[in-house]
């Protein structure tokens, strides 16, 4: 299909980005590297007036190391992770995530600031942060940033905290040194959208675990962290008998969709079982 007409803006500062959506309003639209948006604006699910480019607009993509965090630009794509090893180093959930996602054309393509602003709760990259306990950059006007908990940015479906007039910048994701960490995912093909999937950064201490923190792919109309499930597993051993009956419960108060990939129980199971996979790789893991 073929996406209805627009205006084309491709602005040479955050400035003038930020001026061009004030201007607009709700008819704007923001595109970073578009391998979400662009489906969707050629079924016509969304229909801007103005696409606001965010391409040219420097400081905006790239990793720093900030010290006790990574900071990544918004317009940092999916294969910019793969490739430096400190986010392997200190966010490796998202790394093993990221590699889940499509294929190395969009892998080039595609951002993390985009996706995650696109908020799709069957994207991937939306549990790991959660995992991560990241925070978002969110530019204003002025220069004014605002930083949101990775636990307060996705709103609703496809609805996030960033506001009208706002663009999200960076993501700020501490440091897990000595951490496990695994994404598993359920799909029916190979790098599709996840069925369910699972994101687990864990800590160990002597076979036990002493910190853990689950977030959930799909199972709700936004990502999901586990806080209970978080909760019960400290001070376990981490053994697949141990944690069967506590990561069974890990879809538990969750509203997964029923379609043609299985129904909310279905997606409620194979949350628990991918769960129980997950932390014992993290846990197994180290790093």
């Amino acid at each position: 299909m073929i996406p209805a007409t627009f205006d084309y803006v491709a602005p040479a500062s955050l400035e003038e980005a930020l001026a061009t959506l004030a201007e607009h309003g709700d008819d704007a639209k923001v595109i970073a590297g578009g391998q979400s948006l662009l489906p969707v604006l050629r079924m016509r699910l969304n229909t801007p007036e103005v696409l606001v480019d965010l391409s040219r607009v420097p400081g905006l993509a790239g990793i720093t190391d900030a010290g006790d965090h990574l900071r990544v630009g918004a317009m940092t794509t999916y294969q910019q992770l793969l490739d430096d090893p400190s986010v392997a180093e200190h966010a490796g959930v998202l790394v093993k995530a990221v590699t889940t996602v499509a294929d190395p054309q969009i892998r080039h393509r595609g951002t993390l600031g985009g996706a995650l602003a696109h908020a799709d709760p069957a994207g991937d990259v939306g549990a790991p942060v959660l995992a991560l306990d990241a925070t978002m950059v969110i530019g204003g006007p002025g220069g004014a940033e605002r930083r949101v908990p990775a636990t307060e940015f996705f709103v609703d479906l496809f609805e996030t905290a960033v506001g009208e007039g706002e663009v999200l910048v960076a993501i700020e994701i501490p440091k897990h040194t000595g951490w496990g960490s695994a994404y598993e995912k359920f799909v029916r093909v190979a790098h599709q959208w996840a069925i369910v999937g699972v994101a687990v950064t864990a800590r160990a201490e002597g076979g036990t675990i002493a910190e853990a923190r689950v977030a959930l792919t799909n199972m709700g109309s936004t990502p999901v962290r586990a806080h209970d499930v978080e909760r019960a597993l400290l001070g376990v051993a981490a053994t697949a008998e141990n944690l069967r009956d506590i990561c069974a419960r890990v879809g538990e108060g969750t509203q997964p969709p029923s379609d043609l990939n299985g129904d909310a129980d279905y997606r409620r199971h194979l949350a628990g079982v991918l769960t129980r996979r997950a932390v014992l790789s993290a846990v197994g893991a180290g790093a």
